[in-house]
């Protein structure tokens, strides 16, 4: 039926029409709350949609929202359209209702995840709707623990990655736990704590239909291809290594690491969890107190990968985008956006991250390490913070768009010059 469907898209009558190129927005009084470099703007795009987690555009400038729904509200996809000009979505429309954090859009499909399913709908082009129900790609996936099941879709439209987070926090015998060992060898590596690879055309896989493309990745929330057709990510550190090793780690030390990664990924490649963690002091991977480490030794770290670029402890990096367009000045195009979600466990230090941060790219490698692009989401009080970035996006025309799932806020950055 998903065959027939796809294949009648470019006839489907239900599509509503997909609004004309225009000309940049005016963007909103003070950016909408964000802080941008110089010549950059913002207008938002919609507020209070729910929990937005990853989004995707379409070559007409439609958004595709992953929600996560929950507590907060039911989940789904929704879709947006700006049918004035004036960059706000004034036409929306859902479909779905499992939430979910990925969302990848092909040629004439969508893709949609839950923690355990990938889904597939027919999208005919210039379409908010989907025709009919969805066909499964992938099913049965392992839940519990970070179960986001964030996708990346080959340039070719013929490959889908799958982020599949670990269970646990370092594969503890007894997890969280002081002093509790870890397992070794750490059974879950086998299944979990990696990015798989599925064949994005293929009904009714599971785990076992697909390949595990590279491993020892504790949770890797962004997950996107570069302008080179390279894939790469970024990982969620581990946690509690003053709280679990207190002999070891002060709790101020344990506010500031391990670091937050980004890295290339290729076929095969171990970037070492739950063995080891990356010292920002130190500049390189040194091996966990559950498996022998002391915060120094290296050990079997040796022979794992390192990262391109090292972030400050538990600023959860959640999206990942690279910069293929041309509004933004020429040093930006190539290099990737990361939006960090923020911590819940730098105590006794002030909570970070809440941030869009770019890391410049010269000839294919990361240079300079990184630069805060886009603040002013976090609005301390009592209730947490006000908003928390987890999607990043390119539009056609070059813009920026970036999703909160704590205010269900959606802002789309323009730069209009010096």
């Amino acid at each position: 039926m998903m065959r027939k469907a796809i294949a009648a898209a470019g006839l489907a009558a239900l599509s509503l029409s997909a609004r004309p190129t225009v000309r940049l927005p005016a963007c909103d009084p003070g950016n909408a709350g964000l802080t941008l470099p110089e010549g950059f703007c913002a207008v938002m795009v919609a507020d209070q949609v729910g929990t937005a987690r990853h989004l995707a555009v379409a070559p007409n400038g439609d958004l595709f929202v992953a929600i996560a729904g929950g507590r907060s509200g039911s989940g789904g996809v929704l879709a947006l359209r700006d049918t004035t000009g004036d960059g706000k979505a004034d036409v929306r429309q859902t479909f779905g209702s499992e939430g979910g954090t990925g969302i990848a859009l092909g040629k004439g499909v969508l893709y949609a995840s839950t923690s355990s399913t990938v889904y597939r709908y027919a999208m005919p082009a210039g379409s908010l709707m989907p025709l009919g129900t969805p066909d499964v790609i992938v099913k049965d996936l392992p839940t519990g623990g970070h179960s986001a099941k964030n996708l990346a879709l080959s340039p070719d439209g013929r490959t889908l990655f799958v982020n599949f987070g670990s269970a646990t926090n370092s594969c503890q015998a007894a997890d969280r736990s002081n002093e509790s060992p870890g397992e070794d060898p750490c059974p879950e590596l086998a299944y979990r704590a990696g990015v798989w690879r599925f064949d994005a055309t293929k009904l009714d896989q599971t785990r076992l239909s697909g390949t595990r493309f590279a491993t020892g990745i504790r949770n890797a929330v962004g997950l996107a291809f570069a302008p080179s057709g390279e894939l790469y990510a970024t990982q969620h550190g581990r946690d509690q290594l003053g709280q679990n090793w207190s002999k070891l780690f002060t709790i101020e030390q344990s506010a500031e690491k391990p670091s937050e990664e980004f890295f290339k990924l290729s076929e095969g490649a171990d970037f070492g969890w739950p063995y080891c963690y990356h010292d920002a002091e130190l500049g390189h991977l040194v091996l966990a107190p559950e498996y022998g480490g002391d915060g120094k030794q290296v050990g079997r770290c040796k022979d794992k990968q390192e990262p391109l670029v090292a972030f400050p402890g538990h600023w959860a990096p959640d999206g990942l985008t690279f910069y293929a367009g041309t509004q933004f000045p020429e040093r930006y195009r190539g290099g990737a956006f990361v939006a960090f979600h923020g911590s819940w466990n730098r105590a006794p230090l002030p909570q970070a991250g809440y941030r869009v941060a770019f890391v410049p790219f010269k000839n294919g490698k990361p240079v300079g390490g990184y630069e805060t692009f886009a603040d002013g989401f976090w609005k301390e009080d009592r209730a947490g913070p006000k908003h928390r970035p987890v999607g990043v996006a390119v539009g056609p025309d070059g813009s920026l768009y970036i999703t909160d799932d704590a205010a269900g806020t959606i802002w789309r950055v323009i730069y209009k010059g010096r």
